[in-house]
């Protein structure tokens, strides 16, 4: 290819992008390709994480702006373009049974009607890959299940005229590919690996119950990205409300992930290309053409 390689990234809320995938993106950016993080809300609903800041007047009645600077932060130190679909929280439902989702949030739209802004951005912004969440949310939030459904209409429908006609000249991407970066071969490895140099393991609960986390993913491309892992937790802890400097996401010296596991991982859903699994990029079959 003689054009700029362009990924495009969704995410259903600020964090996400910095937790799923922000070392392949930060790779990518380092070597010329042009990336957008689509965010689908504005985490509004969003529990403060960070103990630190739990209780704090000013965040918890502005989280909304706190987030959205948050995300800022984060888009500059990961290098990437960044854009906010407008969608609201869904927040997460707690109890038996479960209440009801909050009037007009994210999660409760038609899914056809609400996939025409990713339509739009994606015929704006012309990916040629799009990486999002696997049907299950990677875990089940309701936005990001929401966010799969979503990306999944607009990959079909970005390419043709007859859909969504108002939101801008047609354009296809390619590759389609689900975040998986927790998985269970990559927290075996660095659990083991901890356990041999005499570390403690923040990963031994995660492993006791990984058979009621849902079916074993097909890992098909593992990016090498290790030289990012650095970038990839500041973009993370830049997120401050939502992740806590001193805990479980950073107990594993960045050393020892890039002996063990360099890479991140993903599940290739759809390819218009022809490509030859495993791959260690996500623009393989398209480079070439």
């Amino acid at each position: 290819m003689t054009e700029q390689l362009r990924l495009m990234a969704v995410h259903a809320h600020p964090d996400d992008e910095s937790s799923k995938g922000a070392a392949t993106m930060a790779k990518y950016v380092s070597e010329g390709v042009d990336v957008l993080v689509a965010t689908c809300t504005g985490g509004e609903r969003g529990s403060i994480l960070n103990p630190k800041l739990q209780g704090d007047p000013y965040i918890e009645e502005h989280i909304h702006e706190v987030r959205a600077k948050e995300m800022a932060e984060a888009r500059d130190i990961l290098g990437v373009k960044q854009e906010w679909l407008g969608f609201v929280d869904s927040g997460l439902p707690e109890g038996d049974p479960l209440p009801p989702l909050p009037e007009g949030c994210f999660a409760v739209q038609d899914v056809d009607e609400a996939a025409g802004r990713l339509v739009k951005l994606i015929r704006e912004f012309r990916p040629h890959v799009v990486t999002t969440y696997d049907e299950n949310g990677g875990y089940p939030h309701p936005d990001h299940i929401m966010t799969h459904k979503i990306t999944m209409v607009a990959f079909d429908a970005a390419g043709d005229p007859e859909r969504y006609p108002e939101a801008g000249e047609p354009w296809q991407p390619q590759k389609l590919y689900y975040n998986q970066g927790f998985n269970r071969q990559r927290t075996q490895a660095l659990h083991d690996a901890l356990l041999e140099r005499g570390m403690e393991s923040p990963y031994g609960e995660w492993l006791e119950r990984w058979h009621t986390m849902g079916r074993e993913r097909h890992l098909t491309t593992f990016v090498p990205c290790g030289d990012f892992f650095e970038i990839r937790d500041k973009a993370l802890i830049a997120h401050a409300t939502q992740i806590d400097p001193d805990g479980g996401w950073f107990r594993v010296p960045l050393d020892l992930q890039r002996e063990v596991w360099p890479t991140e991982e993903y599940e290739l859903a759809k390819s218009l290309v022809g490509t030859s699994l495993p791959e260690d990029d996500l623009f393989a079959g398209i480079r070439n053409n």
